[in-house]
């Protein structure tokens, strides 16, 4: 019965949330893009017919009135103006992840429940109004048993489970999404959906997040003017978590940044540095660095919160980029082409020497100018362009880093116009590679460039493996849910009920291609 059953119920949210897309008028733009499969155009029209349609686009108002998984996947394509277009990304922007917070009275449950025992074994006070109040959970200011002014995280009630439900609705959209093949295919909303599962069962777990913050203070113990809260272990569950309460300055408010006298271009380039240092040198960032969660002391040290959402590359991916942008720092878009085809991103029935042309459009442009004389989403959308042309998959575990850098740019930009990203991030990579890399890394570019030499001495090479790795190589994909595809559920006889169940799941077209595929 489940069978028959599941598909009509991921059916009917999808039309539901289609029209709520509708109604906001954010179906026209997928309708208009030239890359938007031609049965999807088409369902873009069924799904708003007859709805009322405002002159300009809410995308914003569509993913808050959605949920709180539409809220996550909204915030993510704000940083991604190269796929959604300047208009709807700035539009985005505005989607912040607060909702109207649940009662004091079912949060003391939560904790109460969690640690069974009574609130006031747990803490002296702790105001009943929330500061914060996200989509997963919100957040108290408290004072311990023991003085200590804290952060009182707690999950909103049933949440997780109204999130599974979402998601499983996002997987069985994404496979049939990605069976329309081309662009969509290309994309790879099926992986794209997986790796969101992940990264949002992580925040779930408070637990992890306190965790995450632990090893991220660890990682970043030498940084100077950049620290996390402290941990309070003994009233940190699942469901709940205490850290240090931060008194900052919101690194947004440039008006209280000046009254304070920071050095907002060196608040800028620090914010930077601090993020290659996690990228690059940890291999372990914050993901989540916007402006929310970042604050400012009066001695212009950078605090952060809210480590719900890490990300992680191994060593190879983190030579592959340390490389990558200091081939665009430098100009050597013939390396940086070598990288792509060596990680196996770009076929390689392509041409090194086009694809390496192809790069050169896009960033000589950049080269020597302030972030203030660039269009990021003009930038990324050549970039993405090129990817189409040269058949280059989507690498979901690069998102996240995407994600993130596109973000740092975004605040980096907002304290310092002037900022040039190339000569902030440059001597820090190049730096990087040396040290890390050492002078053998010199030798290997040698040998790379002299395959004869290369095979006459294969015990060099041995040494350099561990400490020159191959570039990039996207991890092991994890295992995709098995969706019946509802045109292939009938193995006989008439099929057109299953093309109609179809149809209507076409309702949330911009769901499904806006917020599964196109996020990559």
């Amino acid at each position: 019965m489940e069978d028959l059953t599941r598909p009509s119920t991921h059916v009917f949210r999808l039309l539901r949330w289609g029209r709520i897309l509708a109604r906001h008028g954010a179906l026209r733009g997928i309708e208009q893009d030239i890359n938007t499969p031609p049965q999807v155009r088409r369902l873009c029209r069924i799904a708003r017919f007859g709805a009322v349609q405002p002159r300009e686009p809410d995308y914003a108002g569509a993913f808050a009135a959605i949920g709180p998984a539409a809220i996550k996947l909204g915030q993510a394509l704000a940083t991604r103006p190269d796929l959604v277009g300047e208009d709807a990304a700035r539009n985005l922007l505005s989607l912040q992840d607060d909702l109207p917070p649940v009662s004091f009275a079912l949060i003391r449950r939560e904790i109460e429940a969690s640690f069974a025992k009574p609130l006031e074994a747990l803490y002296a006070s702790i105001d009943e109004t929330p500061v914060g109040s996200a989509s997963i959970a919100q957040v108290h200011k408290a004072v311990t048993l023991e003085g200590r002014v804290v952060a009182v995280k707690v999950m909103r009630p049933g949440i997780r489970e109204k999130l599974a439900r979402d998601i499983d609705t996002y997987e069985w959209a994404a496979a049939h999404l990605e069976a329309l093949g081309g662009e969509a295919s290309r994309l790879r909303p099926r992986l794209v959906i997986a790796n969101f599962k992940r990264w949002t069962a992580r925040e779930l777990d408070l637990r992890r997040e306190a965790a995450s913050s632990s090893e991220l203070a660890e990682a970043m113990a030498g940084f100077e003017g950049y620290r996390l809260p402290g941990i309070d272990w003994d009233r940190t569950n699942g469901r709940v978590m205490t850290i240090d309460w931060i008194d900052g300055t919101k690194i947004s408010d440039m008006a209280a940044l000046d009254a304070a006298g920071i050095d907002r271009p060196a608040l800028a380039k620090r914010l930077v540095l601090a993020f290659l240092t996690q990228a690059i040198s940890a291999g372990f960032f914050h993901a989540d660095m916007h402006q929310g969660n970042l604050f400012v002391d009066r001695d212009g040290t950078i605090a952060a919160i809210d480590f719900g959402i890490m990300g992680r590359i191994d060593r190879r991916a983190r030579v592959w980029l340390a490389e990558i942008l200091y081939g665009l720092t430098t100009g050597n878009y013939r390396r940086v082409a070598e990288i792509h085809f060596e990680a196996q991103y770009v076929p390689s029935y392509h041409s090194v020497d086009e694809f390496a042309t192809a790069l050169r459009a896009v960033g000589e442009p950049m080269r020597g100018k302030p972030v203030s004389e660039l269009s990021v989403g003009q930038m990324l959308d050549g970039l993405f362009a090129i990817t189409r042309d040269f058949d280059m998959q989507t690498q979901p575990h690069l998102l996240l880093l995407q994600k993130t850098m596109v973000m740092v740019e975004g605040l980096a930009t907002q304290l310092d116009p002037a900022i040039n990203m190339w000569d902030t991030s440059g001597p820090f990579v190049k730096g990087w590679i040396r040290d890390e890399l050492g002078p053998e890394a010199a030798i290997a570019e040698r040998l790379r460039e002299d395959a004869q030499t290369l095979m006459r001495i294969p015990e060099l090479v041995r040494r350099l493996e561990d400490s020159f790795p191959a570039k990039g190589g996207a991890p092991e994909a994890p295992p995709l849910p098995d969706v019946p595809l509802v045109w292939e559920r009938r193995s006989g006889g008439r099929k057109w009920p299953g093309y109609v169940a179809a149809g209507v799941a076409g309702g949330a077209v911009l769901y499904a291609v806006l917020l599964l595929g196109w996020l990559g």
